[in-house]
């Protein structure tokens, strides 16, 4: 970075196994500026590294909701506050050893690091670190240390023209509608007009769909990222990884061109990472998409015609439906929500991680949700395998298999809810089951 004068525009942040103020100056004379010190911290704060946080089953209280558990812990912040007064101290003592006043004087200086004699160790005697002990070569002037604000040039964000369009919708609540071509260097459209509306109306945002904007093209990382209630973002042609991360309540709809000849279905539509940390809205695309679909979700109903390895990982809540195949690893550790699969080759359930979840043939009632949900995904996206699906229903609503978390189930029993009740009423039914996995 410092060869390519890319240095001063950025903040050099390191972490692992920082325990003492050595290990801070051997950062920062490596070229680190910010230093995460989380082990060191966790330990202090009273964990005893068992690696068991996934489990809620934590012995001393730290990784868990259990309140029996919970009770157990005696961690204290000052203990914390103690760990980083000895690391500064430990880093003063170093910088004044060596002639520093400052940490900032100290960054990228590696020629004052040397690597021990280790000719005898049977394995060391073949590691060198001479490309990382060499110092950077630079031109004068060059920094080496963050100096300068990056432009991120937020004047050209597509969200401006939304704005413009939305000016009426955000002050009245009256509907708008807009159209507006879009290119993959338009990252994160939507996070800015749904900040604009956040500020006005809070976490109430405006009535569904009371902002209707068209993109033509293909649109950049993070279509719709963060997007709420109230905006409905309509894509035709494709996007790129991470479309509707931490989406809270938007509509977000995604089809192929209209004059495309090739079968959307067997295509990708949208990239990796899709709805990652999702929490509520609803979306529909009319094709596949890529690995890591609805991880974390917690509450946002998903239609998508075919998704990659780690399908709904960690998913909370919500709900995925997928009229296609699936990869690997689907539903690592899934503890909420529900997923409903067309399993068309009848090789769903070796791709499932059964840890956490089960995998059975839908009711009644989840026909009745399914044939919902294909029935909004064909009205908005003309999708040609929902049609196909709902033109033999019957016939083809026996192919799809529910995966549902087993603690997640138990919790729906003991309340007497079904999935219709949580679908309608996300967030009382969140709080009752809560109360139960807690118990």
């Amino acid at each position: 970075m410092v060869k390519n004068k890319l240095r001063g525009l950025v903040t050099v942040q390191t972490d692992g196994q920082i325990k003492t103020g050595r290990d801070i100056a051997i950062a920062a004379l490596l070229g680190a500026e910010e230093f995460g010190v989380a082990t060191a911290a966790l330990v202090t704060a009273g964990c005893i590294m068992m690696r068991k946080c996934h489990l809620n089953t934590c012995p001393v209280g730290v990784a868990t909701q259990n309140p029996e558990l919970r009770a157990l812990y005696t961690g204290k912040p000052e203990d914390v506050v103690n760990l980083f007064h000895f690391l500064a101290q430990d880093m003063r003592e170093i910088m004044a050893e060596l002639g520093f006043r400052t940490l900032e004087e100290m960054v990228g200086r590696v020629d004052l690091l040397e690597m021990s004699d280790l000719s005898n160790h049977w394995k060391f005697k073949h590691v060198d670190l001479s490309p990382i002990l060499s110092p950077a070569l630079r031109e004068e002037g060059v920094a080496v240390v963050k100096s300068e604000d990056q432009d991120h040039g937020l004047e050209e964000q597509l969200d401006w023209k939304i704005l413009e369009i939305a000016q009426k919708a955000i002050a009245t609540k009256e509907s708008v509608y807009g159209e507006l071509p879009i290119i993959n260097v338009n990252r994160s459209v939507g996070t800015i007009i749904s900040n604009e509306i956040t500020k006005k109306y809070g976490d109430k945002a405006l009535p569904a769909d009371t902002i209707h904007i068209k993109f033509n093209g293909t649109a950049g990382q993070s279509f719709g990222a963060f997007s709420v209630k109230g905006l409905k973002l309509e894509i035709e042609g494709d996007a790129n990884d991470y479309i509707g991360k931490g989406m809270c309540g938007s509509t977000i709809i995604a089809y192929p061109s209209r004059v495309a000849k090739f079968n959307a279905s067997d295509n990708s539509i949208v990239g990796n990472v899709s709805f990652y940390g999702a929490t509520s809205g609803e979306a529909y695309l009319a094709g596949m998409a890529g690995e890591r679909f609805c991880v974390r979700n917690s509450g946002a109903k998903v239609v998508v015609e075919g998704i990659g390895d780690h399908g709904c990982e960690y998913m909370a809540g919500g709900l995925v439906l997928i009229l296609g195949a699936t990869g690997r690893n689907f539903g690592a550790g899934m503890s909420g929500g529900v997923a409903y699969i067309l399993d068309e080759k009848n090789d769903f359930e070796g791709k499932v991680n059964r840890e956490m979840v089960e995998i059975t043939d839908l009711t009644q009632e989840d026909r009745s949700i399914v044939r919902m949900y294909i029935e909004k995904h064909v009205e908005l996206t003309n999708s040609i395998k929902g049609k196909s699906i709902l033109d033999a229903f019957e016939a083809s609503v026996s192919l799809f298999k529910k995966v549902l978390p087993i603690d997640y189930r138990n919790a729906l029993a003991s309340r007497h809810l079904s999935i219709s009740d949580v679908l309608n009423d996300k967030d009382r039914v969140y709080q009752d089951i809560q109360i139960d996995l807690k118990k």
